[in-house]
């Protein structure tokens, strides 16, 4: 397999000026095709001197720790929604064969220009409507202490009032791109829309620019990325997992059963994450079984290898223990933001040691450090099976919460 290196795409736009990474709006559109371009976009910016430039290096640390939470809240959304959940398993697989590709981790955030633009939508839209709720709020109480009096008609109409201006400025923020900075600048904005209405231009830009947005997101890539993971982890953990959940007591023919699957879902487990980083890496469903991808990261890295397995079911078991009572369907992000933060890392970890292990110039590891880390791996991996298989005992699924693997499967609890 060739190993290939992204070029160098450097994104040091200001996040909190006007203009974003990727600009909405803006004089002139933006490509469509460099977005699409697997191997030409999303690459981490590098973080200016600390000392020689500190004003730029805390700009960049703000920027994108801004980016990195904007991008985990939109994936938290999106994973609770049935089937679009499949595009943030892709994004995840992306990341981690961006990874797995060049060996270099700032490749792990691909859409991390693009993604504070929605966060920026969201946080300004919830400061201005902030005043709004708390106006309202006095109103309904007011209504209730003192209904039909002068001060409830006041605080009604001062109410609806707000309600249109607030409503007018958001509407002229987002028309302008929806950045920090039009949130803070009403006046600019009306002035500003004003003039590209004048101009006669600005429905044919606005839906040029939106579109190039979109595409940057690379739906369709990333949601038949995620089909193709998610297909390749079922064929190789439902029938051991049919095995391993067979025991209903700790007596009979079934509690052997269940001891051969668990058997075999350690092995599974020990070969999977490298299996579907291959998938991510070649993008070929096919890929998914091709063991000997594997044995070679076992065998040209194992100490990546190890790290990769400890980290994968080291963050996997906790998120079991949210499952003990689940929270209501409207707040279920708030539990799908605890899976994304704790999967992702080990994605990125995992497509590290893919690509230490694939790299056409490394050598075969000792044989005494090859069997050492498989072995630490096996008794790992062992200690979380027999933990997994106590799971459905404390989990309000029952048994079907050994089925759910969401280390590999979809990063959401259910």
């Amino acid at each position: 397999m060739s190993m290939t290196s992204l070029p160098p795409t450097p994104s040091d736009s200001p996040l909190f000026e006007e203009e974003a990474s990727v600009p909405i709006f803006a004089e002139e559109p933006a490509e469509i095709d460099v977005f699409l371009d697997d191997d030409g976009f999303g690459q981490l910016a590098s973080c200016p001197h600390p000392f020689r430039k500190p004003i730029r290096a805390i700009g960049w640390l703000i920027r994108h720790a801004f980016g990195v939470a904007s991008l985990v809240l939109l994936l938290a959304v999106l994973a609770v929604i049935p089937i679009v959940n499949f595009f943030v398993l892709g994004y995840l697989l992306e990341a981690e064969a961006r990874v797995a590709r060049t060996g270099k981790l700032r490749y792990a955030l691909h859409l991390i220009d693009v993604a504070p633009r929605i966060g920026s939508i969201v946080l300004g839209c919830w400061l201005w409507m902030f005043p709004l709720r708390l106006l309202s709020g006095v109103a309904g109480d007011v209504a209730i202490i003192s209904p039909g009096s002068d001060r409830y008609l006041f605080l009604q109409g001062a109410t609806y009032i707000v309600a249109i201006l607030v409503g007018l400025h958001l509407v002229f923020a987002l028309a302008r791109g929806g950045s920090l900075g039009s949130f803070v600048r009403p006046l600019k904005n009306v002035l500003w829309f004003s003039k590209q209405m004048r101009a006669g231009s600005y429905w044919e830009q606005a839906e040029r620019h939106l579109r190039s947005y979109l595409h940057t997101f690379r739906f369709k890539h990333h949601f038949l990325l995620g089909l193709k993971g998610f297909l390749g982890a079922m064929l190789w953990l439902v029938p051991p997992t049919l095995l391993f959940a067979s025991a209903n007591s700790s007596e009979g023919v079934r509690i052997i059963v269940t001891i051969i699957g668990g058997l075999c879902l350690v092995v599974v487990f020990g070969w999977l994450p490298f299996l579907q980083a291959h998938v991510a890496a070649e993008n070929r469903w096919k890929a998914i079984g091709n063991r000997k991808v594997a044995s070679r990261i076992w065998a040209h890295a194992p100490i990546a290898a190890f790290l990769s397995v400890l980290m994968t079911f080291a963050l996997a078991l906790p998120l079991y223990l949210l499952k003990v009572r689940l929270l209501p369907e409207d707040a279920m992000w708030v539990a799908t933001l605890v899976y994304l933060v704790s999967i992702y890392p080990a994605r990125i970890i995992t497509g590290w040691a893919y690509s230490r292990g694939m790299r056409p110039d490394k050598p075969r590891s000792r044989w005494w450090l090859r069997w050492s880390m498989k072995l630490l791996s096996f008794a790992a991996i062992l200690a979380f099976t027999v933990l997994l298989f106590f799971t459905q005992d404390i989990s309000e699924h029952g048994k079907l919460a050994l089925f759910e693997h969401h280390a590999f499967l979809l990063p959401v609890p259910f």
